[in-house]
């Protein structure tokens, strides 16, 4: 069964900010998950580019590429590394693969994680 499915990905993440902006010591903050994402967004703004159902080798190094950071900031910052954990972002990217529309998916849920984590949160 695939991470992420076209008309759930959207629930998923408010289910995944629900649960960590309930805690009231989870302190991530927008502006480090935006920072996340617009990585992301560099990404979505090639491969919607790209044509066929396989991604280039080019965005596949640069998605694992984006897994490396990611993993930089959450060991950089308890917070971000809950977000990561909570949200499945590693297995999300290792579901990818050479996947267009698992990458397009991705970066959809990458916002959708975004908008919810801005709506629910409070300290922002």
């Amino acid at each position: 069964m695939a991470i992420l499915e076209k008309l759930t990905y959207v629930k998923q993440a408010e289910s995944v900010m629900k649960k960590l902006t309930s805690n009231p010591r989870y302190g991530l903050t927008t502006s480090k998950i935006r920072n996340i994402l617009s990585m992301i967004s560099e990404i979505y703004n090639d491969v919607v580019l790209e044509i066929g159902e396989k991604i280039s080798v080019d965005l596949q190094e640069r998605v694992q590429y984006i897994k490396m950071r990611i993993a930089y900031e959450a060991g950089r910052e308890r917070a971000v590394k809950e977000f990561v954990q909570e949200a499945k972002i590693f297995d999300c990217i290792d579901d990818i693969k050479d996947s267009r529309e698992k990458l397009i998916m991705f970066c959809n849920y990458m916002e959708s994680l975004v908008a919810y984590h801005k709506y629910l949160s409070e300290k922002d």
